[in-house]
């Protein structure tokens, strides 16, 4: 069997006091794991914990995710540069996972393979025809493409997805879908993603976990 992507022991994660307890998790290459819950429950927070956005109370996260790239992370405020052009903003996700190394060294063969794979990252999320345009011109889902294409651009080992199909309608949504299914089990890389539309999470996860069942619960709810 391969090796998991991520190995998730005993993790507690919170801010000032836990919000989730004993979470006991692994995620195999080519794999989409989604999770789901009610609002508060902490699903956002156990994103930004993996990212390292933010501390671990306890546990262990382990994986060899952590080295430059290894992670790609679409927040739900995106993280987009918005007055930069989409290039730009694909451009630094290439920047991030594609290393600067040519078989000459040279910079400028460099600089035509980047541009080649930011393009083609933006064509895959169908948004060819804007690529010179600045972020604040674009619809709310049209950034959710261009933060796709980032993270693909990227290539990393674990994609985090905070909400990323909100805001898109039914067609764009079947289609990042399949881009994001395809990309995972071509790569070989996981995902593990937060969705609040269940028909969502079962149609692109290969697994869903309701994390009500790790919620830290006071002595009145339990």
């Amino acid at each position: 069997m391969a090796k998991p992507i991520i190995r998730i022991r005993n993790l507690t994660v919170g801010y000032n006091f836990p919000l989730l307890d004993r979470i006991n998790l692994e995620i195999q290459p080519g794999e989409i794991v989604a999770i789901v819950g009610i609002s508060g429950l902490g699903k956002t927070t156990l994103l930004r914990t993996i990212a390292g956005v933010i501390p671990k109370l306890s546990g262990q996260i382990v994986g060899d995710i952590r080295a430059r790239g290894g992670i790609g992370y679409i927040p739900q405020r995106l993280g987009l540069v918005r007055h930069a052009s989409v290039y730009h903003n694909v451009e630094l996700g290439a920047r991030c996972g594609v290393k600067v190394r040519t078989d000459s060294g040279n910079l400028l063969d460099w600089s035509k393979r980047k541009s080649v794979v930011i393009r083609d990252c933006v064509a895959q999320v169908g948004l060819s025809d804007k690529i010179d345009e600045p972020i604040r011109r674009l619809s709310g889902g049209q950034q959710r493409r261009v933060a796709t294409a980032r993270t693909i651009a990227q290539k990393p080992q674990l994609i985090l997805a905070d909400e990323f199909l909100s805001e898109l309608d039914k067609e764009n949504a079947d289609s990042i879908i399949s881009l994001m299914k395809n990309y995972v089990n071509e790569n070989q890389c996981a995902m593990l993603l937060v969705e609040h539309h269940i028909e969502r999470a079962e149609q692109i996860a290969d697994r869903i976990i309701d994390l009500s069942e790790f919620e830290i619960k006071s002595p009145a709810e339990a």
